[in-house]
C-alpha cells in the first residue's frame, strides 16, 4: 500500500472517530508532515471541546529535592549535603498553602526528591498539613515513583499506601515518573527508578479506589518512535480498563545542568510532532495539556491548534523544570493565560484538578459540573 492511500485510511479512522494501531502511530511519526498531524490532531481536539482551552489557578510545592535516585536526565535532585540541598518544615508547608489560598489556587500541586532519612509518615504529613490549613484546595501529590518508594520503606502494598494518603487528604495523583515504558530505555536514564509495570499497578489501584490521575511521557532524549507509540498504546490500555486518567501530557526532555547535558534539546517541530500524535493515539483521554512552562509559552499557544486543549495553570513555584534550564516564567497571572489562548483563537475556561468550571465571585470561588464538551 501506498503512504497516500495509507494516510487516506488513517484520515477515514480519525474522521470516523476510530482508534488507531501501532502500525498507524509509527506511520504518522515517520511519513506525515508536521502540518498534516496538526490538521487531524486539530479535528480531534474540535470534535471534543470545540474551541474552549483549560487552564487553572494552582500552585508548586516540591518539599525536599534530596533525593535517593541519581537518574541522570533530572537537575533537581541532590545529595543530603549538597549545598543546594533542602527540606520543608511544617510552618513553610503552612505558609505555601496560605499563600496557595491568598492567590485564589484550587490546586496544589506536590511532587519532590525522595529523601532516604524521611520515613512514609513524613510524606502523609505533607499532604495532612496542607489539609489541616486549607481543607477547600485540591491535592494532587505523588507520582507513582513516589509511591512505588514509599511502598519500599513501609513493605505494604500500593492500596494500602494509597488509603492513608487518601485518609490524609490526598486528591488525586500527578502523572509523573512515567519516563519511557520501555524497559531497555529506563535502564539508560533511571535504572534504579519504578520500573513501568509497577507505575501502571500504581495508577490502576489508585483509579480503583476512585483517585484520577495524569499521565506523562518524556520524549527528546535516548527513545526511539517505537517506544513513544509504545508507551501511549500501554496507556491507552489502561484507561480502557479503568477510564481513570484525566490529562496526557507529553514532557519534552530538557538536557541543560542535566548528566545528558550532550542531547539537544527537542525542536519546536518535535514538540508540535508529539502533541499531535498524542492526540491522535490516545482517543479515551479527554485532556491532553500543553505544558507551558517545559515548551515556552509560545509553543503551547501554537499547541492548542495541534491537539492539545489545556495549558496547565499558573503554576507558581514550579521548581523541577526551570533547575533543568527552563527559561520561563516561574508562573503566570490568570490575565496573561487569558491572553495566550485568545491569542491563539480560543475561550479560556478555568477549570479545577477534575477539570469542573470554576466560577468566582472576588476571592471566593465554587466548582460547577465537568466542562468536557463531548
Amino acid at each position: 500500500m501506498s503512504n497516500a492511500s495509507t494516510l487516506e485510511k488513517i484520515r477515514d479512522k480519525v474522521s470516523n472517530a476510530e482508534r488507531l494501531t501501532f502500525e498507524d502511530g509509527m506511520f504518522l511519526e515517520e511519513h506525515v508532515d508536521l502540518l498534516t498531524l496538526g490538521q487531524l490532531a486539530h479535528q480531534v481536539r474540535t470534535r471534543m471541546h470545540g474551541n474552549v482551552a483549560y487552564y487553572n489557578t494552582n500552585i508548586h510545592l516540591n518539599p525536599t529535592n534530596v533525593c535517593v535516585y541519581r537518574c541522570k536526565f533530572c537537575a533537581f535532585r541532590s545529595d543530603l549535603k549538597d549545598e543546594k540541598s533542602y527540606v520543608f518544615d511544617e510552618p513553610m508547608i503552612q505558609e505555601r498553602v496560605l499563600e496557595a489560598k491568598a492567590a485564589g489556587a484550587t490546586e496544589i500541586h506536590v511532587v519532590g526528591g525522595l529523601h532516604h532519612q524521611k520515613k512514609f509518615d513524613w510524606y502523609v504529613d505533607v499532604v495532612r498539613v496542607i489539609h489541616e490549613t486549607w481543607p477547600e484546595i485540591h491535592i494532587k501529590a505523588w507520582t507513582g515513583v513516589e509511591i512505588n518508594w514509599f511502598a519500599h520503606l513501609t513493605k505494604k502494598p500500593y492500596r494500602w499506601i494509597l488509603e492513608q494518603l487518601i485518609d490524609a487528604g490526598l486528591g488525586s495523583l500527578p502523572g509523573g515518573g512515567a519516563e519511557i515504558f520501555d524497559e531497555g530505555v529506563r535502564s539508560q536514564i533511571c535504572e534504579h527508578k519504578a520500573d513501568s509495570q509497577s507505575w501502571i499497578d500504581i495508577h490502576r489501584t489508585a483509579h480503583e479506589l476512585g483517585l484520577r490521575s495524569n499521565a506523562t511521557m518524556l520524549y527528546g532524549h535516548v527513545e526511539e518512535a517505537r517506544h513513544r507509540i509504545d508507551h501511549l498504546c500501554r496507556l491507552r490500555d489502561l484507561q480502557d480498563l479503568t477510564g481513570g486518567f484525566q490529562t496526557f501530557i507529553p514532557l519534552a526532555f530538557h538536557p541543560e545542568n542535566t548528566r545528558m547535558d550532550n542531547i539537544i534539546k527537542p525542536s519546536g517541530n518535535i514538540d508540535l510532532r508529539t502533541m499531535a500524535i498524542s492526540r491522535l493515539m490516545l482517543d479515551n483521554f479527554d485532556h491532553i495539556k500543553a505544558y507551558w512552562i517545559m515548551l515556552g509559552e509560545q509553543t503551547a499557544q501554537i499547541a492548542l491548534g495541534f491537539g492539545a486543549d489545556d495549558l496547565d495553570g499558573t503554576v507558581v513555584h514550579e521548581l523541577i523544570y526551570h533547575d533543568a534550564g527552563a527559561e520561563t516564567p516561574e508562573g503566570l497571572t490568570v490575565s496573561q493565560l487569558h491572553e495566550l489562548i485568545r491569542e491563539a483563537g480560543c475561550e479560556p475556561v478555568e477549570r479545577d484538578t477534575l477539570y469542573r468550571r470554576v466560577h468566582r465571585d472576588g476571592m471566593n470561588w465554587s466548582v460547577g459540573e465537568p466542562v468536557l464538551i463531548s
